[in-house]
């Protein structure tokens, strides 16, 4: 019987390999600067001496669990909200002190937050009922 010799790979070419890792990190390189995004500027409160504490006068508006917005015990319509928001920002130059619900809707609060920027409102904070 005659033996056939087969040719024998003694290494393994890496050159492909090498092309895909190059492709990938140049990727990498082009998409990295686009992923630095803004984010929300959010400022952390301070500690006061409560000397320094005054009284303020912020606007509070309440978010019920079923997407209902009550300013001063009174319910108010969604779609009159921005007019309400402005007619009383006047009185309450501090800003607007947003209190939902547990229950209540991520975009029932995003709405009242848009529509107080458009009243016109500097300061918004968020708390809980």
């Amino acid at each position: 019987m005659a033996s056939r010799q087969r040719d024998c790979f003694n290494e393994i070419n890496i050159t492909p390999l090498t092309d895909i890792f190059l492709v990938l990190l140049i990727i990498m390189m082009v998409i990295a600067p686009l992923l630095d995004q803004q984010g929300l500027n959010l400022t952390v409160p301070e500690n006061v001496e409560a000397t320094q504490i005054k009284e303020s006068k912020i606007l509070i508006v309440q978010v019920s669990a079923d997407g209902q917005y009550i300013i001063d015990g009174n319910t108010v319509d969604p779609s009159n909200l921005g007019n309400v928001i402005k007619s009383n920002i006047a009185q309450y130059p501090d800003g607007v002190m947003i209190q939902s619900d547990e229950e209540s809707t991520h975009g029932a609060v995003v709405k009242l937050m848009d529509e107080a920027r458009n009243a016109g409102v500097k300061n918004i904070s968020i708390g809980s009922i």
